[in-house]
Protein backbone atom coordinates (compact mmCIF):
# COMPACT_ATOMS: atom_id res chain seq x y z
CA UNK A 1 0.00 0.00 0.00
CA UNK A 2 1.26 3.51 -0.74
CA UNK A 3 2.61 5.34 2.26
CA UNK A 4 3.16 9.02 2.90
CA UNK A 5 5.50 10.75 0.42
CA UNK A 6 8.59 11.91 2.27
CA UNK A 7 12.24 12.71 1.73
CA UNK A 8 14.80 9.97 2.07
CA UNK A 9 17.13 10.88 4.91
CA UNK A 10 20.24 9.51 3.18
CA UNK A 11 19.85 10.75 -0.40
CA UNK A 12 17.49 13.67 0.18
CA UNK A 13 15.32 12.40 -2.70
CA UNK A 14 11.56 12.22 -2.33
CA UNK A 15 10.02 8.79 -2.17
CA UNK A 16 7.12 7.60 -4.33
CA UNK A 17 5.11 6.56 -1.29
CA UNK A 18 5.61 2.87 -1.98
CA UNK A 19 7.30 0.62 0.53
CA UNK A 20 8.01 -3.12 0.55
CA UNK A 21 9.45 -4.88 3.56
CA UNK A 22 10.82 -1.61 4.86
CA UNK A 23 12.39 -0.66 1.53
CA UNK A 24 11.15 2.67 0.19
CA UNK A 25 11.11 3.49 -3.51
CA UNK A 26 12.90 6.69 -4.46
CA UNK A 27 11.30 8.98 -6.99
CA UNK A 28 14.51 9.42 -9.03
CA UNK A 29 13.87 11.16 -12.35
CA UNK A 30 15.25 9.73 -15.60
CA UNK A 31 18.35 11.41 -17.07
CA UNK A 32 17.38 14.31 -19.32
CA UNK A 33 19.49 12.98 -22.21
CA UNK A 34 17.55 9.71 -22.08
CA UNK A 35 14.22 11.53 -22.09
CA UNK A 36 15.27 13.70 -25.05
CA UNK A 37 16.32 10.63 -27.06
CA UNK A 38 13.04 8.93 -26.20
CA UNK A 39 11.02 11.98 -27.32
CA UNK A 40 13.09 12.15 -30.51
CA UNK A 41 12.22 8.54 -31.38
CA UNK A 42 8.54 9.33 -30.97
CA UNK A 43 8.85 12.32 -33.29
CA UNK A 44 10.83 10.23 -35.81
CA UNK A 45 8.20 7.50 -35.76
CA UNK A 46 5.43 10.02 -36.46
CA UNK A 47 7.42 11.59 -39.31
CA UNK A 48 8.19 8.15 -40.77
CA UNK A 49 4.51 7.17 -40.74
CA UNK A 50 3.70 10.32 -42.70
CA UNK A 51 6.55 10.05 -45.21
CA UNK A 52 6.78 6.30 -45.89
CA UNK A 53 4.42 3.30 -46.27
CA UNK A 54 3.74 2.27 -42.71
CA UNK A 55 0.18 1.49 -41.65
CA UNK A 56 -1.16 -1.87 -42.95
CA UNK A 57 -4.61 -1.80 -44.49
CA UNK A 58 -6.93 -4.61 -45.58
CA UNK A 59 -5.14 -5.37 -48.85
CA UNK A 60 -2.43 -2.72 -48.99
CA UNK A 61 -0.83 -0.10 -46.78
CA UNK A 62 -0.60 3.67 -46.53
CA UNK A 63 1.64 4.98 -49.31
CA UNK A 64 3.27 7.91 -47.51
CA UNK A 65 3.65 11.39 -48.97
CA UNK A 66 6.97 10.48 -50.62
CA UNK A 67 5.41 7.59 -52.55
CA UNK A 68 8.42 5.38 -51.74
CA UNK A 69 8.22 1.68 -52.69
CA UNK A 70 10.87 -0.92 -51.87
CA UNK A 71 9.45 -3.12 -54.62
CA UNK A 72 10.15 -0.40 -57.18
CA UNK A 73 13.67 0.02 -55.85
CA UNK A 74 14.31 -3.72 -56.27
CA UNK A 75 12.81 -3.67 -59.78
CA UNK A 76 15.12 -0.81 -60.72
CA UNK A 77 18.14 -2.60 -59.26
CA UNK A 78 17.28 -5.79 -61.16
CA UNK A 79 16.75 -3.81 -64.36
CA UNK A 80 20.15 -2.10 -63.95
CA UNK A 81 21.81 -5.47 -63.30
CA UNK A 82 20.22 -6.97 -66.40
CA UNK A 83 21.23 -3.98 -68.47
CA UNK A 84 24.80 -4.37 -67.26
CA UNK A 85 24.76 -8.06 -68.15
CA UNK A 86 23.03 -7.64 -71.50
CA UNK A 87 26.28 -7.22 -73.42
CA UNK A 88 27.67 -10.49 -72.10
CA UNK A 89 24.40 -12.40 -72.33
CA UNK A 90 23.90 -11.36 -75.95
CA UNK A 91 27.46 -12.31 -76.80
CA UNK A 92 27.09 -15.71 -75.14
CA UNK A 93 23.79 -16.38 -76.90
CA UNK A 94 25.33 -15.64 -80.29
CA UNK A 95 28.71 -17.32 -79.76
CA UNK A 96 29.63 -20.97 -80.22
CA UNK A 97 30.52 -22.85 -77.06
CA UNK A 98 34.14 -23.22 -78.10
CA UNK A 99 34.39 -19.46 -78.68
CA UNK A 100 33.00 -18.76 -75.20
CA UNK A 101 35.66 -20.93 -73.60
CA UNK A 102 38.42 -19.22 -75.58
CA UNK A 103 37.31 -15.71 -74.54
CA UNK A 104 38.45 -15.12 -70.94
CA UNK A 105 35.80 -12.46 -70.21
CA UNK A 106 32.95 -14.55 -71.60
CA UNK A 107 34.31 -17.66 -69.88
CA UNK A 108 34.42 -15.99 -66.46
CA UNK A 109 30.92 -14.59 -66.92
CA UNK A 110 29.57 -17.93 -68.15
CA UNK A 111 31.08 -19.88 -65.26
CA UNK A 112 29.65 -17.41 -62.74
CA UNK A 113 26.21 -17.34 -64.38
CA UNK A 114 26.19 -21.08 -64.94
CA UNK A 115 27.11 -21.67 -61.30
CA UNK A 116 24.13 -19.59 -60.17
CA UNK A 117 21.79 -21.41 -62.54
CA UNK A 118 23.21 -24.76 -61.43
CA UNK A 119 22.57 -23.96 -57.76
CA UNK A 120 18.94 -23.10 -58.53
CA UNK A 121 18.08 -25.90 -60.95
CA UNK A 122 20.60 -28.75 -60.85
CA UNK A 123 22.06 -28.95 -57.34
CA UNK A 124 18.94 -30.55 -55.78
CA UNK A 125 19.80 -33.73 -57.72
CA UNK A 126 23.49 -33.44 -58.58
CA UNK A 127 24.49 -31.69 -55.32
CA UNK A 128 26.58 -28.55 -54.98
CA UNK A 129 29.63 -28.57 -57.19
CA UNK A 130 28.22 -31.48 -59.19
CA UNK A 131 29.34 -34.02 -56.60
CA UNK A 132 26.35 -36.27 -57.36
CA UNK A 133 24.25 -38.27 -54.92
CA UNK A 134 23.43 -41.88 -54.23
CA UNK A 135 20.38 -43.28 -55.94
CA UNK A 136 21.22 -42.59 -59.56
CA UNK A 137 22.33 -38.94 -59.60
CA UNK A 138 25.72 -39.01 -61.34
CA UNK A 139 28.68 -36.90 -60.40
CA UNK A 140 29.46 -34.16 -62.90
CA UNK A 141 32.87 -33.40 -61.40
CA UNK A 142 34.74 -36.48 -62.60
CA UNK A 143 35.74 -37.78 -66.02
CA UNK A 144 33.06 -40.47 -66.28
CA UNK A 145 30.18 -39.54 -68.60
CA UNK A 146 27.15 -41.53 -69.64
CA UNK A 147 26.41 -39.46 -72.74
CA UNK A 148 29.69 -37.64 -73.27
CA UNK A 149 31.41 -34.77 -71.50
CA UNK A 150 32.23 -32.43 -74.38
CA UNK A 151 30.66 -28.97 -74.39
CA UNK A 152 28.28 -29.98 -77.18
CA UNK A 153 27.31 -33.27 -75.52
CA UNK A 154 26.58 -31.54 -72.22
CA UNK A 155 24.51 -28.91 -74.02
CA UNK A 156 22.48 -31.58 -75.79
CA UNK A 157 21.78 -33.36 -72.52
CA UNK A 158 20.66 -30.09 -70.93
CA UNK A 159 18.47 -29.16 -73.87
CA UNK A 160 16.64 -32.46 -74.20
CA UNK A 161 17.09 -34.35 -70.94
CA UNK A 162 17.27 -38.08 -70.37
CA UNK A 163 14.20 -40.28 -70.94
CA UNK A 164 12.03 -37.16 -70.78
CA UNK A 165 8.91 -38.14 -72.68
CA UNK A 166 7.78 -34.55 -73.18
CA UNK A 167 10.77 -33.89 -75.46
CA UNK A 168 10.82 -35.87 -78.73
CA UNK A 169 14.59 -35.40 -78.98
CA UNK A 170 15.38 -36.59 -75.49
CA UNK A 171 18.33 -38.92 -74.99
CA UNK A 172 16.92 -42.38 -74.50
CA UNK A 173 18.26 -45.80 -73.56
CA UNK A 174 16.62 -48.71 -71.80
CA UNK A 175 18.21 -51.65 -70.11
CA UNK A 176 16.17 -54.87 -70.43
CA UNK A 177 14.63 -56.52 -67.39
CA UNK A 178 16.90 -59.57 -67.28
CA UNK A 179 14.91 -61.03 -64.42
CA UNK A 180 12.47 -62.10 -67.11
CA UNK A 181 15.26 -63.68 -69.19
CA UNK A 182 17.69 -65.32 -66.78
CA UNK A 183 17.32 -67.21 -63.53
CA UNK A 184 18.56 -65.68 -60.31
CA UNK A 185 21.48 -68.09 -60.37
CA UNK A 186 22.51 -66.89 -63.82
CA UNK A 187 22.02 -63.24 -62.83
CA UNK A 188 24.26 -63.83 -59.84
CA UNK A 189 26.94 -65.22 -62.13
CA UNK A 190 26.71 -62.18 -64.41
CA UNK A 191 26.86 -59.87 -61.38
CA UNK A 192 30.06 -61.53 -60.17
CA UNK A 193 31.59 -61.11 -63.60
CA UNK A 194 30.55 -57.45 -63.85
CA UNK A 195 32.04 -56.70 -60.43
CA UNK A 196 35.24 -58.49 -61.48
CA UNK A 197 35.67 -56.02 -64.35
CA UNK A 198 36.30 -53.21 -61.87
CA UNK A 199 38.32 -55.27 -59.44
CA UNK A 200 35.54 -55.44 -56.87
CA UNK A 201 35.00 -58.24 -54.39
CA UNK A 202 33.67 -61.31 -56.20
CA UNK A 203 33.96 -65.06 -56.52
CA UNK A 204 36.20 -66.01 -59.42
CA UNK A 205 34.39 -69.28 -60.17
CA UNK A 206 31.00 -67.58 -60.46
CA UNK A 207 32.53 -64.74 -62.49
CA UNK A 208 33.96 -67.29 -64.91
CA UNK A 209 30.51 -68.82 -65.36
CA UNK A 210 28.97 -65.39 -65.90
CA UNK A 211 31.42 -64.25 -68.59
CA UNK A 212 29.70 -66.08 -71.43
CA UNK A 213 26.29 -64.78 -70.36
CA UNK A 214 27.70 -61.23 -70.18
CA UNK A 215 29.18 -61.48 -73.66
CA UNK A 216 25.90 -62.85 -74.95
CA UNK A 217 23.59 -60.14 -73.60
CA UNK A 218 25.52 -57.22 -72.09
CA UNK A 219 28.59 -56.62 -74.24
CA UNK A 220 26.54 -55.19 -77.10
CA UNK A 221 25.96 -52.02 -75.04
CA UNK A 222 28.59 -52.12 -72.30
CA UNK A 223 31.36 -53.49 -74.57
CA UNK A 224 33.33 -56.67 -73.99
CA UNK A 225 35.74 -54.99 -71.60
CA UNK A 226 33.00 -53.04 -69.81
CA UNK A 227 34.11 -49.71 -71.28
CA UNK A 228 30.52 -48.64 -71.94
CA UNK A 229 29.12 -46.79 -74.92
CA UNK A 230 28.30 -43.08 -74.73
CA UNK A 231 26.20 -43.12 -77.89
CA UNK A 232 23.72 -45.35 -76.05
CA UNK A 233 24.21 -43.90 -72.57
CA UNK A 234 25.49 -47.32 -71.45
CA UNK A 235 27.70 -46.77 -68.37
CA UNK A 236 31.19 -48.10 -67.92
CA UNK A 237 31.43 -51.22 -65.79
CA UNK A 238 35.22 -51.46 -65.51
CA UNK A 239 35.74 -48.58 -63.07
CA UNK A 240 34.72 -47.90 -59.48
CA UNK A 241 31.96 -45.42 -60.37
CA UNK A 242 28.46 -46.81 -59.82
CA UNK A 243 25.06 -45.19 -60.12
CA UNK A 244 23.19 -47.74 -58.03
CA UNK A 245 25.94 -49.48 -56.09
CA UNK A 246 28.82 -51.75 -57.03
CA UNK A 247 28.47 -54.77 -54.75
CA UNK A 248 27.46 -58.12 -56.24
CA UNK A 249 24.04 -57.82 -54.60
CA UNK A 250 23.44 -54.30 -55.89
CA UNK A 251 24.60 -55.16 -59.40
CA UNK A 252 22.37 -58.25 -59.40
CA UNK A 253 19.39 -56.12 -58.35
CA UNK A 254 20.05 -53.73 -61.24
CA UNK A 255 20.34 -56.61 -63.70
CA UNK A 256 17.15 -58.21 -62.42
CA UNK A 257 14.95 -55.10 -62.55
CA UNK A 258 16.98 -52.09 -63.67
CA UNK A 259 16.31 -48.57 -62.46
CA UNK A 260 16.00 -46.08 -65.29
CA UNK A 261 16.95 -42.53 -64.30
CA UNK A 262 15.11 -39.51 -65.70
CA UNK A 263 16.39 -35.98 -66.21
CA UNK A 264 14.12 -33.11 -67.35
CA UNK A 265 14.80 -31.26 -70.55
CA UNK A 266 15.79 -27.69 -69.77
CA UNK A 267 15.52 -26.30 -73.28
CA UNK A 268 11.91 -25.26 -72.70
CA UNK A 269 12.60 -23.91 -69.20
CA UNK A 270 15.79 -21.90 -69.54
CA UNK A 271 16.83 -19.39 -72.18
CA UNK A 272 19.58 -20.25 -74.67
CA UNK A 273 22.22 -18.11 -72.93
CA UNK A 274 21.59 -19.83 -69.61
CA UNK A 275 21.81 -23.26 -71.25
CA UNK A 276 25.19 -22.32 -72.70
CA UNK A 277 26.42 -20.94 -69.38
CA UNK A 278 25.33 -24.14 -67.66
CA UNK A 279 27.15 -26.18 -70.30
CA UNK A 280 30.34 -24.22 -69.73
CA UNK A 281 29.98 -24.41 -65.96
CA UNK A 282 29.43 -28.18 -65.88
CA UNK A 283 32.31 -28.64 -68.31
CA UNK A 284 34.53 -26.57 -66.00
CA UNK A 285 33.84 -28.69 -62.92
CA UNK A 286 36.83 -30.83 -63.70
CA UNK A 287 35.68 -33.74 -65.78
CA UNK A 288 34.75 -32.24 -69.12
CA UNK A 289 36.09 -34.00 -72.18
Amino acid sequence: MPTKVEKDQITGTETTGHEWDGIKELNTPLPKWWLYVFYATIVWALVYVVLYPAIPLWSDSTEGVLGYSQREVIREQVARAKAGQAEYLNAIEEAELAAIVQDSDLLNFAVAGGGAAFASNCAPCHAQGGAGQAGGYPSLADDVWLWGGSLEAIQTTLLHGIRWDEDPDTRYSEMPVFGQIYSQEEIGQIAHYVVSLSGGEHEAALAGQGEALYLEQCAACHMEDGAGMQDLGAPRLNDQVWLYGGTVEEVAAQITNPKQGVMPSWGSRLDPATIKMLSVYVHSLGGGE
